[in-house]
């Protein structure tokens, strides 16, 4: 695989985004894997996070690319992280090396709070005119969850990340329902992407429960939804060496063998 090339999409530090290429030509266009990191949407967690993944993604044949935004603590927030999210799946067709992005093919993968972005941006063709990230230039026709953050009402009720997501949108649903609108996964749906939720069983810091409330409401709006529980917690979805990440790279190489007919896959 190449080397990843590093693209800013926009002046803050932050506001960039990590190409590679698989190795070769092969024939055409290579599926585009877009890996955003968790860390419940705080500073201190970055893109080291994405880097290991979208490296064994490029090794696999994927063209991967890990993206660092705007997060809670360093300019991030309410509208920006969400902002910055659309921003670097909409610069993709100016990055260097675009020839050799399908950009018809995008799966998005994300781990906790990067599984909230993930689902978010898998669903921006649904938000209004004015909302942060509506009109995407680049559509999501596949998105993993790793463990995600896909409820935000009920991320606030269980006080997840001791107010990660309050912090995130600058109130609670009651306080500010308009942004839980525009930011909440499970009121973008149905979005038409292919999902898979991968989640640890025994992880006590985003419960099964969030992956299993959102393929419910998916499923009732008409989306395809497959949930996968593995052994372990919050982190294990991360593990290369873990049947998660197996089970993930299993489900993007069916999708990339459909080829056309990619998007009538579910599971």
């Amino acid at each position: 695989m190449s080397t990843p090339v590093t693209t800013a999409y926009g002046p803050a530090p932050d506001q960039f985004l990590e190409v590679t290429l698989p190795d070769g030509d092969g024939d055409g266009p290579a599926p585009v894997v877009v890996v955003l990191h968790g860390g419940f949407w705080r500073a201190r967690y970055g893109i080291d996070l994405a880097r290991p993944l979208a490296a064994d993604l490029a090794a696999r044949g994927w063209a991967a690319v890990a993206v660092e935004y705007r997060r809670v603590g360093a300019g991030g927030g309410w509208p920006t992280t969400l902002a910055d999210v659309a921003a670097a799946l909409d610069a993709l067709p100016d990055v260097p090396g675009a020839a050799r992005l399908d950009l018809t093919d995008v799966t998005v993968v994300g781990h906790s709070a990067g599984g909230h972005l993930a689902a978010w941006a898998a669903g921006r063709g649904r938000l209004p005119a004015d909302a942060p990230g509506a009109g995407p230039r680049v559509a999501v026709t596949a998105a993993v969850l790793q463990a995600g953050v896909l409820d935000l009402t009920a991320a606030v009720a269980a006080d997840l990340g001791a107010g990660a997501t309050v912090d995130l949108l600058g109130g609670t649903p009651a306080e500010v329902p308009e942004r839980y609108r525009a930011a909440d996964p499970v009121q973008l749906l149905p979005t038409g992407a292919a999902v898979l939720c991968v989640h640890g069983a025994g992880d006590t810091t985003v419960p099964l429960e969030q992956s299993r409330r959102y393929a419910a409401a998916a499923e009732a709006a008409g989306d395809r939804v497959e949930v996968a529980v593995v052994p372990g917690d919050h982190m294990v979805v991360l593990d290369l060496t873990h049947e998660a990440w197996l089970r993930t790279v299993d489900w993007l190489t069916a999708r990339r063998t459909a080829g056309p007919d990619r998007t009538t896959l579910g599971t």
